[in-house]
């Protein structure tokens, strides 16, 4: 559905563009000019603007090439042709909001944390400095993996303001209360999304390590214990049982 809209308003495009460029050059035909050189003259400015707009359509039909592209690389596992696609992409529409986005996407998983950072500024810039939920939590997920810790609690504490039933930023924040050594506030922060989604793998596993590493294992057996009343996946519930194994010791 997206390829055939892109496709119809391109397509709208040059033939609006066509269609203003023959009325152009009607128009001049008909004109009388006190002088020889002013229809040459015109003729050259209209073929000039036909030539921007053609190149202009041309360079949206290609960027939007490369997108289509990277997702395909992206669903292949391709990260590097990925990569080198999305940034075609952003080179050639750099005011193109969703391009940045899917170069953010694939830049995060190749683990590239400081270039997603760097291009944050740009981000913000075309969304008016006004970023999306989804694109705070990538920054804040970037900063939890550089060690930024404090950053990433004031914005999964801003993002949980804005959404509090959006779960990301919870166990977001819990991991980096735990990577602080700030068990009881991990705790709260686990316990928060499990109170909205008691099936949260992320938030049961969080929650279990941070009873764990705060001292209290008797605790991390019962939080994995009482999983045993939501449905999880057998895969899932075959790393609880291999938690439990671990922290039994």
């Amino acid at each position: 559905m997206e390829i055939i809209r892109f496709v119809f308003w391109e397509a709208v495009k040059i033939i609006g563009l066509v269609f203003l460029g023959l009325v152009a050059t009607k128009a001049v035909a008909g004109l009388a000019a006190p002088k020889a050189w002013i229809k040459p003259a015109l003729y050259a400015l209209i073929m000039a603007l036909a030539a921007v707009g053609a190149w202009e359509a041309g360079n949206d039909v290609a960027a939007q090439g490369y997108v289509w592209s990277c997702n395909s690389n992206l669903e292949r596992g391709d990260l590097s042709k990925a990569y080198s696609n999305a940034l075609q992409a952003v080179r050639l529409r750099p005011k193109n909001l969703s391009y940045w986005q899917t170069l953010i996407q694939v830049k995060t998983r190749l683990q590239q944390f400081q270039s997603v950072l760097d291009d944050e500024p740009a981000v913000r810039a075309l969304s008016n400095g006004d970023l999306d939920e989804l694109d705070e939590y990538q920054y804040a997920l970037c900063s939890y993996f550089l060690g930024q810790y404090d950053k990433v609690v004031a914005t999964t504490l801003r993002l949980i303001r804005q959404n509090p039933a959006y779960a990301s930023p919870y166990v977001l924040q819990g991991l980096a209360y735990t990577a602080e050594k700030k068990y009881p506030e991990a705790q709260q922060s686990f316990l928060a999304v499990l109170q909205i989604f008691p099936n949260n793998q992320g938030a049961v596993e969080g929650l279990a390590r941070a009873f764990y590493l705060g001292g209290n294992r008797q605790k991390a057996l019962t939080v994995l214990d009482e999983t045993a009343k939501f449905p999880f996946p057998p895969p899932v519930r075959q790393r609880f049982e291999a938690l439990k194994g671990l922290y039994d010791q």
